[in-house]
């Protein structure tokens, strides 16, 4: 294994999004991106972090990480949200992006969480087929529901 997997430091913020819009860009939402460098510190490396991140990193270099949060069901208690998971594309293959996610698994397992959850849109097959390997549900029948900024003030400030 050329690389090692370790938790994510304020000073690997600036990797991270590089990741994160690389991630944004391979989704095919290349402009969707509004996050920064010091969002990303504040939030997540800060005294009351709202994410926790962990790192592929090969000789110094950033070349993976995933991102996630505590959530809670209703029906299973304290869960975590997978919201990101990357390898750059010139890495991928050998073994960081199954690496980070057995990291996030072992977080989860070791920490007492009922379910780790997240989303992978139905196009992305290569990643459908090993979520589904390592003995993950992909939910055909559940819809992603959003509501954006923009869509958020107009139901604010109009009546419903």
């Amino acid at each position: 294994m050329s690389f090692k997997i370790r938790t994510g430091e304020k000073r690997d913020a600036a990797a991270i999004l590089q990741l994160i819009v690389e991630l944004a860009v391979f989704e095919k939402e290349p402009d969707a991106v509004e996050v920064t460098v010091d969002d990303l510190i504040r939030d997540g490396f800060s005294d009351n972090p709202r994410f926790k991140t962990f790192v592929a990193e090969e000789e110094g270099i950033i070349v993976g990480m995933t991102l996630f949060y505590e959530r809670y069901s209703t029906w299973k208690g304290k869960t975590i949200h997978l919201e990101d998971l990357m390898v750059t594309a010139s890495k991928r293959g050998i073994g960081a992006g199954k690496a980070l996610y057995k990291a996030v698994l072992n977080y989860a397992h070791e920490n007492g969480y009922k379910r780790v959850a997240w989303e992978v849109l139905d196009w992305n097959t290569n990643a459908i087929k090993f979520y589904e390997n390592t003995g993950a549900t992909v939910f055909d029948e559940w819809r992603v529901a959003q509501m954006n900024e923009q869509n958020l003030e107009r139901f604010i400030n109009e009546n419903f």
